[in-house]
């Protein structure tokens, strides 16, 4: 349990910011540098300032943490492989013939908008925003989109058996892989 008021504060400021056995480590080293700084002597009020300025300031440590975030990293592998993926599935609809699938045209503006809503969640976990678990929670809602969108792409294509075409055979294995990758994801994402 922390030893002053001061070291409380700025533990406070982290929880429910940072998963909880982060901020026990965080709690454990700040008692440490406190009892060290009073047996050096410091007053309780000075140890405690001492042990805060030796670990930074509460938001900059949050930032820190951001920075390193898990989904911070998925969102940019997601983002990296996004236009690979999309790019086959694109050649696909456009050499397929697509607007010839048995696809209800009032899907097809979901789709689109699921996807922008996934692109834009990912550029905004890719940056950090929303701090750590922001972050975290994004990429995974972010990630849970594209799971959804590919197993569309494959759903459609199992019922309405279109024509094969080349761009096809790379688009579904696509899909496959970044369902199952994004699926090994999210739920490190939501523990975070």
């Amino acid at each position: 349990m922390p030893e002053h008021a001061l070291i409380e504060g700025y533990l406070a400021a982290l929880r429910g910011r940072l998963p909880a056995d982060t901020v026990d480590e965080l709690a454990d080293g700040l008692i440490e540098t406190f009892d060290r700084q009073r047996s050096a002597g410091l007053d309780a009020d000075a140890a405690a300032r001492a042990a805060v300025a030796h670990f930074g300031d509460a938001e900059r440590v949050l930032a820190a943490f951001a920075r390193q975030a898990p989904g911070r990293h998925a969102a940019r592998v997601l983002l990296a492989v996004g236009p690979l993926v999309g790019g086959c599935w694109a050649a696909t609809l456009v050499i397929g013939d697509a607007a010839r699938w048995p696809v209800p045209v009032a899907v097809r503006p979901v789709l689109a908008g699921v996807l922008i809503a996934a692109v834009v969640a990912l550029l905004a976990a890719a940056v950090g925003v929303g701090g750590y678990r922001g972050t975290n929670r994004t990429a995974a809602a972010a990630g849970l989109c594209l799971i959804c969108l590919d197993a569309a792409a494959l759903s459609v294509v199992a019922v309405t058996a279109p024509p094969l075409v080349w761009p096809m055979a790379l688009a579904l294995p696509a899909s496959a892989v970044r369902i199952a990758f994004t699926a090994g994801l999210i739920p490190r994402l939501v523990q975070a």
